[in-house]
């Protein structure tokens, strides 16, 4: 087959492929003491993002994430920023599960940049991301702790609707953390899944399982509370336990999301700041 030069040329004036529409969003809260008391300071929201703010009865602020894009593909971009000055109490979860969708090549972005002033607490607490076939994240959590200040995060992820019988072998994630105490780094890992058999199926990996869990806990008494987590865990078939200094980190694997929280939740409640989970992950 060949092409005339009119059709040449027609073919060239054409306009280009209109880029697909993707969601943006950045969603900013830092919160303060006023009178012994934890106050919100400052609010912003754009785009995807907003931030809910529930009433709650304890001394912490409790800060609803939510994503109004209803989840993530391939080319979305989705920050969050958050400060507990010093003194104060934060806890930060998710309104649901975040979904990340089939990619048509591009990748989704979360950025998190988290920190806490001087005797301060914040729960870095989201809900599960659940991954479906074919789609990409790339996930970073940045957290800057100044003296004194303590601080338990928890990232869960599921391969798939269990429901659905989906196992998302085609998924693919990378996941980056870096905490810092005072600017010296005290805690970095990262996660890469690629979709390889060995991945999946190794015994020293996930070893069949479809879910899986991270839980860090910055805190002085790490010893303490990991002779409890271990209690807490006994046995748990694919969990583990740990604790160095002041860091204390936890690693489950399980078949499904439902076996997953069904371990997770009691080590969160033991960690977090309030002594109990966001009332969103109970509903």
């Amino acid at each position: 087959m060949s092409l005339s030069a009119a059709n040449i040329q027609s073919l060239a004036e054409q306009p280009p492929a209109a880029a697909m529409q993707r969601a943006r969003g950045r969603g900013r809260i830092a919160v303060k003491t006023l009178h012994d008391r934890t106050k919100l300071d400052t609010l912003f929201q754009e785009g995807c993002a907003k931030i809910r703010l529930p009433r709650t009865h304890g001394k912490a602020i409790e800060a609803v994430l939510i994503n109004t894009a209803g989840g993530l593909t391939g080319g979305d971009d989705l920050r969050w920023e958050a400060n507990a000055e010093a003194g104060s109490r934060l806890v930060l979860t998710t309104q649901a599960c975040e979904r990340v969708y089939k990619s048509m090549g591009d990748v989704a972005h979360i950025e998190c940049r988290l920190s806490a002033g001087a005797g301060a607490h914040l729960d870095w607490l989201p809900q599960e991301t659940i991954l479906f076939e074919d789609s990409r994240l790339d996930r970073t959590l940045e957290v800057d702790l100044d003296e004194g200040a303590t601080f338990t995060a928890v990232e869960a992820v599921l391969l798939g609707r269990a429901a659905m019988g989906e196992a998302a072998r085609s998924a693919r994630m990378s996941d980056r953390w870096r905490i810092r105490r005072n600017g010296r780094l005290v805690h970095a890992e990262a996660l890469r899944l690629t979709g390889s058999d060995d991945e999946r199926d190794g015994i020293g990996l996930l070893a069949g399982n479809h879910a899986f869990a991270t839980v860090l806990a910055i805190t002085p008494d790490a010893d303490r509370r990991l002779h409890h987590v271990r209690e807490i865990l006994a046995g748990t078939r694919f969990a583990a336990a740990s604790a160095i200094g002041e860091r204390l980190v936890v690693r489950i694997a399980a078949p499904s999301g439902m076996a997953l929280r069904k371990s997770l939740a009691p080590v969160l409640a033991l960690l977090s700041g309030t002594g109990a989970l966001p009332r969103l992950w109970t509903i």
